[in-house]
């Protein structure tokens, strides 16, 4: 039977899933993007491209290098959920 303390504890691994998958796509592109913007401010080129190119550059190595292991937590935790599922209701 579901409870609350079941449902929270569920909610609380899929938020906690969202941010660790989130934050290893998220982060490099933050340093790189700090990374830019200092070189902007240093050398007074203020390009828009400079500054959006080597992000996404970033984010898509970051996917393809890790998507495998994203996919995997994904995979594992929707099993999970699905195994809980069917003992809760039978």
């Amino acid at each position: 039977m579901m409870t609350m303390d079941i449902a929270g504890d569920i909610v609380a691994q899929g938020v906690s899933l969202v941010l660790i998958i989130s934050m290893v796509a998220i982060i490099p592109s933050l340093l790189i993007g700090l990374c830019v913007s200092i070189f902007q401010a240093t050398t007074q080129i203020n390009e828009q491209t400079l500054s959006f190119l080597p992000r996404l550059s970033m984010t898509l190595l970051v996917l393809i290098f890790a998507g495998k292991w994203m996919m995997t937590r994904l995979h594992d935790f929707t099993v999970a959920i699905f195994t809980q599922a069917a003992q809760l209701v039978g």
